[in-house]
């Protein structure tokens, strides 16, 4: 089973209200270099939208975000999501995500809940809303005590921004949405949706250079 964590340098998170534009999009970000897609379960037209992705762009490796409950593990598994991303977790969510048979990225923000998930097997984890809860400094000084646990940080990052996140060494990959920017997805702008994820991309050059 793949690593969300090393799937890209960089998972677009998306947030669709139109399911007809998940196709377009996915495929405006697979050719800038960036397969891994977080759709968020924050909109109607989300399930349909990862069903639609996983169904039209194979290239593609949808994942389902702000998943919170039980039927969203299952709603977005059987849409054909490919891993799955919560805000923060609970027992009975940590364990319908083990279940579910498909990577997964359980949301944390303190050193104890990375503690209380590590006593449950689990290291690669969801680190939320990074700027908000410390940003760099504060991934930074888990490492040390806290080596075993890596990171996909999300949550105010930016294209400025993400490089010093992906140099850390407990970092695997960042969330954004700095490549799918609103004007662009209203105007159906794909160009630049793809020029804009090309860029992220470079990320990965950058951080093995």
């Amino acid at each position: 089973m793949t690593s969300v964590l090393d799937l890209a340098p960089v998972i677009p998170v998306v947030v669709l209200d139109d399911a007809a534009d998940a196709v377009p999009l996915a495929r405006a970000l697979v050719a800038g270099g960036l397969p891994a897609i977080e759709v968020t379960l924050r909109t109607p037209a989300a399930i349909s939208a990862i069903r639609a992705i996983a169904a039209e762009v194979p290239d593609a490796v949808v994942g389902a975000g702000t998943v919170i409950t039980q039927d969203a593990v299952t709603g977005s598994v059987t849409a054909g999501a490919r891993f799955l991303v919560s805000p923060g977790w609970t027992d009975a969510l940590l364990g319908a995500m083990r279940s579910s048979g498909v990577p997964f990225l359980p949301g944390v923000s303190t050193a104890s809940e990375v503690v209380a998930l590590l006593e449950r097997g689990v290291t690669e984890m969801k680190f939320f809303p990074a700027e908000a809860a410390g940003g760099t400094a504060y991934l930074k000084s888990l490492a040390g005590p806290l080596p075993q646990a890596r990171f996909c940080p999300t949550g105010g990052i930016t294209a400025e921004s993400a490089a010093s996140y992906l140099a850390l060494p407990n970092v695997g990959c960042v969330g954004g949405t700095w490549m799918v920017p609103a004007d662009a997805l209203a105007s159906k702008d794909w160009d630049r949706v793809e020029s804009l994820a090309r860029e992220a991309s470079t990320l990965r050059m950058s951080r093995r250079s």
